[in-house]
Parts: C-alpha cells; structure tokens; sequence
C-alpha cells in the first residue's frame, strides 16, 4: 500500500563518498549480496510469476510455501497461520532464535499484491537492471531482499547476532476482517521486538535514496444526512427546512475549510441522494432515486481521511463529528468511523535513532546519507500496527515505479544495496558487529 518514485541507480552513487569502515563480517556480507545478486533475481521471478492477489487464497499461499523454501536452510521455524476467521489467505510466521542476551528483530513484509488473477499484468519481464511484474516492488521485491540480506548474514556468520520473528501477512492490500483478528500476531510480535523493520518498498528522490521514521493512518467514514420530503415549491421555509442533499453539501464543504492541518488529507470518495438513497454491501457502488421536484429525503456519502498521529486522528474526528452536528433546519445528520483502519506512525525520536544508526551503515558502505522523508508521500502499512510498541524504520524494500498499477517496475540493482544495509543494520542491532 504505498507510492513510489524511481529514479536512476547510477545518479545517486555518482554522488555517494568512498566506501569504509567495514568489519570483515560486514565485508562478507556485502560480497555476498552482489555474488548472489543473479539468485536474487531469480527468486524475484519465481515469486512474480506466481499471482497471489490478496483474494487468490492458493496464490498467497502458494507464495508463502516459496518464502518458507528460503527460510527453513537458514534455520528459521515457519509456521502458516491460516486467516479463515478474518476471510483472508493467512500469514507467514518464522523465528530464529539467536546467542543469548541478543536484541530481537521484528521483519515485516507482504505475500499478496493488489493483481488478482483476472488481471491482464501477470508476468516477470525484465530488461537489463529493471523488471516488470505485479508485485514486483510491492512486495515481492521487498521480501527478496529480506531473503538475500538474511542469506549474506548467514554466510558471514553473523545471523546469531539476533533474535528473529519474520511476520509477512497475506493480506496487506486488502486487510481482512475483524481487523483485530487479521493482526493479532503482528502486534503480538511488536510488543516482543526491540526493533521492527519493514521491507516495503525504498523512495528515491532527486536521485537520493530516503529514509522512512513515519507513515499516516488511514481511516474510512461513512455519512448520512436527512431531510423532510415534500414538493420543491417548499424547500427552505420553516417546515421543510434545506433537504437531505443541501445537508450532506453543507457539511462538506465545511470538511474542506475547517478541517485542514498539517500532515492531514481527507477524501470523499462516492455520493448518493434523493426521494432514496443506497450502497451496495461493499460500499463501492451506489443508487439513487429522485425527481427534480421533489425535496430529497436522503443523502449519503464516504470517504477516508489520513493522520501522522493517533492524537491526530481523534482530533480530526471530534472536529468532524461537530461540523455534522451543526444541522441546517429541517435535517439531521450521522456520522460513522468505520473499524479496521490502518493507525499512523509518528516520527518519534526512537525511529530517528534508528534512521540515525541506518545512516551509519550508509557511511561505512559508502553510500549518501539518507534524509527522512515526508510522511504525506507514503501510504498507509502493517508496521503502524506495532509503532506503539517498538521503534521502527520503513522503506527496506526495492526501489520501484508505478506500483499498484499494470508496469509496476522494479530497479533490480537496488537489491544489492538494500540487502547490504539491511544485513548490515540487523547485525549492528542485534549486538553483532
């Protein structure tokens, strides 16, 4: 669930200083990652090439028995928790454990990807140092650096460094539900973890590599209005009052000037009115009857709004509820905050601790310091789910362009560099070096 931006591999290493400060693990690690880099793409092929949209149960998990294959040598314990309950796939579940008085790592990534098996974009293609492929970077490519920097960590023997828990869920772009069920384990895990790291998918901009501390909430509402219904003649006199559509219209547009702060966005995605108004079970399509002589008796709407904080978002809703509360005569009005959203990550200081210690990997494998990047650029993610427990940085994954759309395309290279920093920053975190 994110955005991307792709840009060449070669504008941000023209600008990188000389590599050092190496331990000779850490040189290990790295060579391993770029002798292993044609095996890496390889994997990326094999777990393209298998759909797994969030609704392709097999898919998902057909695509957790590949990651289990990867796992299981490097002698993690993987489990399959099914999602019946949540009507979802299910989850990959894998612990390591590691020398005694080590830090315990939390690794998040995702199984499935928003291309389910009718869509016309199913297949691996690649040209030169890029790929296409449904999930390409979103997250298939995220879990194929997971995969080589834990790879690189076993040859230097540095893997015991850590404790592991690996969580990757099977329903990242389309959560299931309840929700509380859907990431009972994933939170579970983050009040066991020192540190959680998510291999979603790197940003680069202006040819920089950027780190992730923060990513906003995201939060559906769902609003009805009323009206009294008569003949048009008597709209706005003191017995009909202003009608269910100029109610819902009100309270808009008071959305759109009273509501704005920074880091916050909201949405009104779909809207319906007249003599009825209706939304299908999914609450993606809508009906409605009327006449244009006819004051409307109904109106509805939905939309979404998006936080930095949680104290952000109970604020954003008090200042909703009240705006609905001030009804125009002759109507009345509701508001809903629908469960199972996403919570938000803010950037607390412990999360720039860790992009400050990422950024010491950076220095000592020669590549640019990585400068925090604005939260308004990515989407809502799984780590929310854990940010009030543990600190955490997002972003692990491979650079990509135009995910969540047909030509999703991965920058293969970035593999390298990404697995080096995250095997690198998991050793230092463990207590390794």
């Amino acid at each position: 669930m994110r955005m991307s931006l792709f840009l060449a591999t070669t504008a941000m290493l023209a600008v990188a200083p000389a590599q050092a400060k190496l331990s000779a693990p850490e040189t290990v690690m790295a060579k391993t990652v770029d002798a292993e880099y044609e095996r890496s793409v390889a994997l990326l092929q094999k777990l393209v090439d298998q759909n797994s949209g969030t609704m392709n149960f097999a898919g998902v998990d057909a695509v957790g028995k590949m990651v289990r294959a990867e796992l299981e040598p490097l002698g993690f314990t993987v489990v399959w928790k099914p999602m019946t309950t949540a009507h979802r796939a299910g989850h990959i579940i894998a612990t390591r454990a590691g020398k005694a008085g080590a830090k315990q790592l939390l690794l998040i990534g995702h199984l499935d990807t928003v291309f389910e098996k009718d869509s016309a974009f199913q297949k691996f293609v690649r040209t030169g140092e890029q790929a296409e492929g449904p999930g390409a970077g979103d997250d298939k490519g995220g879990m194929v650096v997971m995969i080589a920097a834990l790879r690189a960590m076993k040859a230097a023997g540095t893997l015991d460094s850590a404790n592991f828990e690996i969580v990757l869920t099977g329903d990242e772009e389309d959560s299931g539900d309840p929700i509380a069920i859907a990431r009972a384990d994933l939170i579970a895990a983050g009040k066991r973890a020192d540190a959680a790291l998510d291999f979603e998918g790197l940003f680069v901009e202006d040819g920089k590599d950027m780190g992730s501390i923060a990513r906003r909430s995201s939060n559906s509402w769902a609003l009805t209005t009323t009206g009294k219904t008569g003949h048009s003649s008597l709209i706005f006199n003191a017995t009909y009052g202003d009608g269910a559509i100029n109610e819902l219209v009100r309270i808009l547009a008071a959305f759109r000037t009273e509501l704005p702060e920074p880091n916050l966005t909201f949405n009104t995605g779909i809207v319906a009115g007249g003599a009825t108004a209706a939304l299908d079970a999914d609450g993606v399509r809508a009906s409605a009857t009327g006449k244009s002589n006819v004051i409307p008796s109904t109106a509805l709407a939905r939309g979404d709004f998006r936080t930095l904080s949680e104290e952000q978002t109970e604020r954003v809703k008090a200042k909703m509820s009240a705006i609905v509360a001030k009804h125009a005569p002759g109507t009345g009005a509701k508001i809903v905050f629908e469960s199972g959203g996403y919570p938000a990550m803010a950037p607390t200081a412990g999360n720039r601790a860790l992009l400050a210690k990422l950024n010491g990997v950076n220095a000592d494998l020669g590549l640019a310091e990585m400068a925090p990047l604005d939260p308004l650029r990515r989407g809502a993610g799984d780590i929310s789910f854990v940010a009030k427990d543990v600190d955490g940085l997002i972003g692990l994954g491979t650079a990509s362009r135009g995910d969540h759309a047909p030509g999703e395309t991965v920058d293969l290279a970035s593999i390298k560099r990404q697995a080096k920093r995250a095997a690198i920053l998991m050793t230092r975190l463990g207590g390794g070096r």
